[in-house]
């Protein structure tokens, strides 16, 4: 169990709660494949997360919980425009467009790209710090998600392998620039996210023939949706709000092997050589991320913005009248320079040669 003392804690559990509820929607979508178009569940499974959240998003004000959460600023619609469309919008397109053209084999190997993107982006073009360390163990995992999903035929770099690196693409940069969203409402940004990309994906698998299921299934897979894409995509915003891009999405490219851990209680399916060995590799890459510790004397230079703080270390600022921990304000940060054991976060944005 992490500390809630140390710098791992609450960003380390929320990147991979987030990863375990996005492998398992896989499985249980698999269950709904034969009953539904799979271009049309792809809809329904974002449409159910936009509509559940949603509920949370509006139902919380109407019993009367305060909202801690700081809200969406004029300043961050550009930024969630190109999340929806990169995200929710060309990443489904591209996947559909090369999965018609390629095999399955060849496009569950290529899906694993996107952690790679994810943190090449972080790396290369917002200068997050990413050590030795760090790599190693993101390899490991990749490494361990290559393995579980190769079947022994060989790669094939087709039209369709194009598209689904060019899906994998879309979903690094989507991830990348969620970050810039990541100090505002996750639930509230999530929710437009998914309302405006599952209805997407419904509008173009109807036009394409597709026919609708009946209530029970079309539940179904918006619950799973709710679950799988809407809570898991709020969990994943929090975690890159505390770990940063890099490290959220490698600790998210465990959700293949989470996936394929729970198709085995669910269908059944054989304990493989290969889900084991890939088991050890993630481990071993998981391990080297619990281990890190990125720790040297820094500066914080003056800062102003608004996001959800308790008052620590970095916040320590006055109230007129007591408040509620954790809560939300527009606040400023005086200049400070200090040395503890840090990530990326929304506090710790400096590059390193």
């Amino acid at each position: 169990m992490i500390s809630k003392h140390t710098h791992l804690w609450p960003g380390v559990p929320l990147a991979l709660g987030s990863a375990i509820l996005f492998g398992a929607s896989a499985p249980l979508s698999k269950l709904l494949m034969g009953s539904i178009d799979p271009w049309l569940l792809a809809g329904i499974l974002y449409v159910g997360a936009g509509l559940g959240l949603a509920v949370v998003h509006w139902g919380r004000r109407l019993i009367g919980l305060p909202n801690v959460e700081a809200p969406l600023q004029r300043a961050d619609l550009p930024w969630l425009a190109f999340v929806v469309l990169f995200g929710g919008m060309l990443g489904p397109l591209f996947l559909m467009l090369g999965l018609s053209h390629t095999s399955a084999s060849s496009g569950s190997l290529l899906l694993n790209l996107e952690g790679l993107a994810t943190m090449g982006i972080a790396w290369l073009v917002f200068r997050e710090n990413v050590d030795r360390r760090l790599l190693v163990g993101a390899g490991a995992i990749l490494a361990g998600a290559v393995l579980l999903t190769w079947n022994g035929e060989a790669l094939r770099l087709d039209a369709g392998s194009l598209f689904i690196a060019a899906a994998c693409l879309s979903w690094g940069i989507d991830n990348n620039l969620t970050r810039k969203l990541s100090s505002a409402d996750p639930v509230q940004i999530a929710m437009i996210k998914g309302v405006f990309a599952g209805t997407s994906n419904l509008v173009l698998a109807l036009g394409l023939g597709a026919s609708l299921p009946n209530a029970g299934l079309f539940g179904a897979g918006a619950l799973v949706g709710f679950l799988g894409v809407g809570v898991s995509l709020v969990m994943f915003m929090l975690g890159l709000r505390h770990l940063g891009t890099a490290r959220t999405g490698a600790y998210f490219s465990l959700a293949p092997f989470i996936g394929a851990v729970l198709a085995v209680m669910i269908f059944g399916e054989h304990v493989t050589f290969q889900l084991i060995a890939a088991g050890v590799l993630m481990a071993i890459g998981l391990w080297l991320h619990l281990a890190e510790r990125h720790d040297h004397e820094h500066e914080h230079e003056m800062l102003e913005h608004e996001h959800s703080h308790v008052h620590d270390e970095h916040h320590q600022h006055s109230h007129d009248g007591p408040v509620s921990e954790p809560h939300s304000h527009w606040h400023r940060h005086q200049p400070l320079r200090h040395k503890h054991p840090h990530y990326p976060d929304l506090h710790h944005r400096h590059s390193h040669d």
